[in-house]
């Protein structure tokens, strides 16, 4: 006779999968995540993605890149330790007072220009959902306003690796804006 498998409702598995992640983010190798927030403040938790990245971090699998806007300014996440990894996964590391440099994005030592482009979109959209900023923007319009340029070289073709720019660990590339043709 088969056993009975036991049911659990969505909102029991919910929580028991938020009881173990709260567990798993206390370890010390993810203490550079976002910290847990309650389900009815509204605001994203940590991710399984961002815990996946922080790990392939670790093990050197992965490279930070810093983003910088077209004023020179560098990607800040105000005291919530945001980076993104490829696939929307943030880690970084925090200063010996708790906050953040700066925002880096995380993505595979292999990574190519577009998940490049797709982690820096992940990264601002769970920013914002953390913060409660504008809940849309137009990627499209970025993309034809600005390139992304690294060493005064744009970062044209989607399909380049960054390795073949030259990128490599906590190299740092900007927003520059299009000149009209």
């Amino acid at each position: 006779m088969a056993e009975a498998e036991e049911e659990l409702a969505h909102a029991e598995v919910l929580e028991l999968f938020q009881a173990a992640l709260a567990r798993l983010v206390q370890d010390p190798l993810l203490c550079d995540l976002p910290p847990q927030v309650g389900p009815g403040l509204g605001r994203a938790q940590v991710t399984p993605e961002e815990i996946g990245s922080q790990v392939a971090l670790e093990y050197g699998q992965a490279m930070t890149v810093r983003v910088c806007k077209a004023d020179g300014e560098t990607m800040r996440a105000s005291g919530a330790g945001l980076c993104v990894c490829v696939g929307g996964v943030f880690a970084g590391p925090r200063g010996a007072d708790g906050a953040v440099p700066s925002a880096a994005v995380v993505v595979v030592q292999n990574a190519t220009v577009l998940e490049l482009k797709k982690a820096l979109r992940r990264h601002v959209q769970l920013r914002q959902a953390r913060q409660g900023g504008a809940q849309h923007l137009s990627w499209k319009y970025i993309w034809r306003t600005y390139h992304l340029t690294y060493a005064g070289e744009k970062l044209a073709d989607d399909r380049k690796k960054l390795r073949e720019y030259g990128i490599r660990n906590r190299d740092e590339v900007s927003f520059i804006k299009k000149l009209r043709k």
